[in-house]
């Protein structure tokens, strides 16, 4: 399964995925963010698209599409907009320049369900990267057992693998090629050692990414478990968009047919360039909007 992520076949790349937005509490601003708008403006930047499927507040419509207007990335207004409010988070920057993150709001997101055309969209599509809250969560188990996913190569990033465990770690990445766990433990915790025993189980890649220790692979297909290092890099910016720029960048490596170990390398690069950034992103790709 795992090759489908690397080769690809004739469709879409999507992104599903919270729009939020990212109240930096300390500064008095908002942002636009989530994971699709962060993962989507890096792939546009290295010239691999994605079109980005989300939900956001009506009167944050102008917000939002005025940003991925702005870098050129591809979603369809019609579904972008809910009644309600949009997600939302408060950010704050500790003295290590590690973020906080509290007062989560779900919004429209405590209940989405795909529209007939965005499954039929997804169906057709060549890959879907999700960000698995739970709405999304719910939503890959729904069209993974209606066979929707299908010829899809799937991948999911695993927001808080802490309100996981290894049963229902199980139940979602069946239906993943390629799960992103971001662990702030050690390689040797006892949940590492459960990701392994998933991915060699169910024959799926499962990459662990442990900050600026590097990150591991767990590769199912060859039951081969492989270890690259990152870079030492000081962090003049903060954390915050490092997850986001490593995944962005392994996927687009892995449909320019790159292998494991390139991809992996492509994507520690990424994130510790985001090392120099103040927010997920760097100034400019707001101020453009």
């Amino acid at each position: 399964m795992n090759d489908r992520i690397q080769s690809g076949t004739p469709g879409e790349d999507l992104l599903l995925s919270p729009l939020t937005l990212d109240r930096f509490v300390d500064e008095g601003i908002v942002l636009p963010g989530g994971g699709a708008i962060n993962i989507a403006w890096h792939r546009a930047r290295a010239g691999s698209p994605a079109r980005v499927m989300s939900r956001v507040g009506e009167g944050d419509r102008r917000l939002f599409a005025s940003f991925l207007d702005s870098h050129g990335i591809r979603y369809d207004p019609g579904s972008l907009v809910a009644p309600g409010l949009s997600a939302s988070i408060d950010i704050s920057i500790a003295d290590d320049r590690q973020p906080k993150m509290g007062n989560y709001v779900e919004g429209v997101w405590s209940d989405l369900r795909l529209t007939p055309d965005e499954e039929a969209t997804v169906a057709g599509a060549a890959t879907l990267h999700s960000v698995l809250v739970p709405a999304v969560t719910r939503e890959i188990h729904r069209l993974g057992d209606a066979g929707r996913l299908d010829g899809v190569a799937v991948s999911g990033d695993f927001l808080d693998y802490r309100y996981c465990d290894e049963r229902r770690f199980a139940e979602t990445v069946r239906f993943l090629d390629v799960g992103f766990v971001g662990w702030p433990g050690g390689l040797g915790d006892a949940e590492v050692a459960g990701m392994r025993r998933v991915a060699f189980g169910l024959r799926r890649l499962v990459v662990v990414t442990f900050g600026a220790l590097g990150a591991l692979a767990f590769d199912g297909e060859s039951g081969r478990r492989s270890f690259f290092p990152a870079e030492a890099v000081a962090v003049t910016g903060t954390t915050i968009g490092c997850g986001d720029a490593f995944i962005a960048a392994f996927l687009a490596a892995r449909r320019r047919r790159a292998g494991l170990e390139a991809a992996m390398r492509a994507g520690t690069l990424a994130g510790a360039e985001a090392t120099a950034w103040r927010r997920a992103l760097p100034d400019e790709a707001y101020a453009e909007r």
